[in-house]
């Protein structure tokens, strides 16, 4: 039986998101050159400018995740476009890895972040990702890209081979620092036994 690796989970900062992307609800920025407008009323400010890919339509989604189990055994990623997270109801954890050379994940570089609502996160193209919720489902805001929603559909709804996005098996790993997620079954009974 493979062994568990604990993984942490982490607060999200611009700094500690880096290699995977950028985070999302940022402060007002100070920047004069970052088109933005203060009032009494209401505030605006360019927090990123998304890229679709060549040729790539964005698409705005509606997930709504339910997975609380805290072992990570799989991680997907997207070749084409980068994809955007914003939690609307609840928490979430992402969970993030860099691509190795050959696009394989990067376990070295494997990382959580607990995702609060009013911030959210940005993937690169080609990072390896999971989601897990905090809660028993949390609603979310997804700006990715058409073709690769349709292409990912097809592979998960018939088994086709997906072009665009890629699905693989990790070592276990267990997130660790987090209310709200179940706990491994060998684990929990582990717990019960002590």
């Amino acid at each position: 039986m493979p062994t568990t690796t604990p993984l942490s989970i982490q607060a999200l900062t611009a700094d500690a998101f880096e290699p995977y992307g950028w985070m999302l609800g940022k402060p007002f920025p100070t920047d004069s050159a970052v088109p933005s407008f203060a009032s009494p009323s209401s505030d605006f400010w360019r927090e990123h400018l998304f890229d679709a890919g060549l040729s790539g339509n964005p698409e705005v989604l509606w997930v709504r995740y339910r997975d609380r189990e805290a072992e990570v055994l799989r991680l997907e990623a997207h070749w084409l476009t980068e994809q955007a997270v914003v939690p609307l109801t609840g928490p979430v954890v992402q969970i993030v890895a860099t691509s190795t050379p050959d696009g394989q994940p990067n376990l070295d570089s494997l990382a959580a972040f607990e995702v609060p609502v009013g911030e959210g996160i940005c993937m690169r193209p080609g990072c390896w990702h999971a989601t897990r919720a905090l809660q028993n489902e949390v609603t979310c805001l997804m700006l990715t890209r058409r073709s690769t929603t349709l292409d990912l559909a097809i592979h998960l709804l018939t088994g086709a081979p997906a072009g665009e996005s890629a699905i693989r098996q990790i070592p276990p790993h267990q997130l660790v620092g987090a209310r709200g997620l179940k706990p491994a079954p060998m684990l929990q009974r582990d717990a019960e036994v002590r």
